[in-house]
């Protein structure tokens, strides 16, 4: 690619170190220059409004706006924007969504300075990337039972510690239903108990690793 079309960036990630990182190793690229940062979900969008970057670095964990929620706004408004989500593991539910929602490919953090740069190039040449890790996680569970949006709303509320009891309290149903759902998210997932399903959850994406309060 020449020098004088390089391949305009927009890195987003809350921490300062990681941009900071990024920016370093793409300044060190001729077809490459980083045109924008951003720090939350709502910024990025607003960036990539502002100006509209070949390829965007989107953390899959940010602040306010949630990196898939604004994979997902993004892409809505321009569907052809090329996408690459950064996370820090290969839980094979986050892959599946933004993958899903039109993400062109799935970095892990620890695997960046190894990467980056020629996915970003894959990524601009319109060639979607998948890393072998995330491929075998996707793989692995391919064909299971999903958790429903009200399983999952479930697992959160076990997670922070709520009994049957006091989920059927919070979400206006019977103990019994809830104890049902209990059992079913333990069958889905393959878990021995309900804290080991919350384990699983975790380690795969389908629960946020930074959960609310039970209160």
């Amino acid at each position: 690619m020449s020098s004088e079309t390089p391949i305009r960036i927009l890195a987003a990630d809350d921490h300062p170190l990681l941009r900071e990182g990024i920016a370093s190793l793409i300044g060190t690229q001729r077809d490459m220059r980083l045109v924008a940062e951003a720090a939350t979900g709502r910024e990025t969008i607003e960036q990539f409004r502002a100006v509209r970057p070949d390829v965007t670095l989107l953390d899959i964990q940010m602040p306010e706006t949630s990196g898939i929620d604004a994979l997902i706004a993004i892409r809505s408004e321009f569907p052809t924007a090329k996408i690459i989500m950064l996370t820090t593991y290969g839980g094979d539910a986050l892959a599946q969504r933004a993958l899903k929602a039109g993400a062109y490919s799935y970095v892990l953090k620890g695997l960046v300075r190894k990467e980056l740069i020629e996915t970003i190039r894959a990524a601009h040449a319109g060639q979607k990337r998948i890393h072998p890790q995330v491929a075998s996680e996707l793989a692995a569970h391919l064909g299971e039972d999903t958790l429903s949006d009200r399983e999952i709303e479930v697992l959160t509320l076990v997670a922070v510690g709520n009994s049957n009891k006091e989920i059927g309290a919070r979400l206006s149903i019977t103990e019994e239903t809830a104890k049902a759902h209990v059992k079913r998210i333990i069958a889905k997932l393959g878990a021995n108990d309900r804290t080991h399903a919350v384990t699983l959850a975790m380690s795969r994406g389908i629960l946020a690793t930074t959960l609310p309060s039970k209160g």
